[in-house]
This record gives C-alpha cells, structure tokens and sequence, in this order.
C-alpha cells in the first residue's frame, strides 16, 4: 500500500483531464493506494476552480470522495510555520500552501504528487 498527499496542481490536471491528470487518476483509482489532501490544498483548488470557470461542486466532490482530508490544528500551523520559515532560507518563493503539503506528506510517511517545481530535490515529491 502506497500513501498519496495530492497537492493543488495533481488535482487542478486530474480536474482538467490532462495528460498528467490522466497518471493522478491511475494513482487514485489504484485500490492499493491511500490518497489523502490537506484542507489548505482544498481551498487552494477551489480558488483556481472558480478562476479557471470550472465547477466548484465537481471539484469538491472529488476531493471529498477520493480522498482522506488532513484538517489543521493549531500544532499542524505551528509546525508548518517553522517548516515554511526554514525552507524560505533556500527557496524563496516557496509557498506557505506548500509548506502544508509537504509537513503533511512528513507525518503520513507519504509521496507528494505533483507538478509544481517548488517540489523538486525533496525525497518525498514524484513529479507528474
């Protein structure tokens, strides 16, 4: 069994159905996998949803149904506040969304799956 946190750009090309979205499917559709997403991605994926026209209630509904959704606490933002602070150092335009994925990737033991370069040189991240 594989652990999957998705960020917002696998679940805006699984939306859209690109050539990339179409391996995020395979991943989510593979029963042996556990896909999970962190309630900041959720916002982040809504906000590009209504900007790019598409149905908000379609997105929502996939998120929601495919996968688990990884709630913050007041220790998860402190600790991804730390994360993002470090991180900041090296990569400077490193977002605070990311930060989130990539903390909640930590504490799962999971792979990031994703598109976005800010990801790259993390052992965590599968590029898709």
């Amino acid at each position: 069994m594989s652990k999957f946190v998705l960020d917002a750009y696998a679940w805006v090309e699984y939306l859209e159905g690109s050539k990339a979205g179409l391996k995020v499917r395979e991943i989510i559709l593979d029963k042996s996998n556990t896909i999970y997403t962190n309630s900041v991605t959720v916002a982040e994926v809504i906000s590009r949803t209504k900007r790019k026209n598409m149905d908000i209630k379609i997105a929502l509904n996939a998120i929601g149904s495919l996968s688990i959704i990884i709630n913050i606490d007041f220790s998860l933002a402190n600790e991804v506040g730390l994360l993002h602070a470090d991180i900041r150092k090296t990569i400077k335009d490193f977002g605070l969304a990311d930060a989130f994925v990539l903390l909640t990737a930590r504490k799962l033991n999971a792979k990031i799956l994703t598109g976005d370069p800010h990801f790259k040189g993390f052992k965590e991240t599968i590029i898709i």
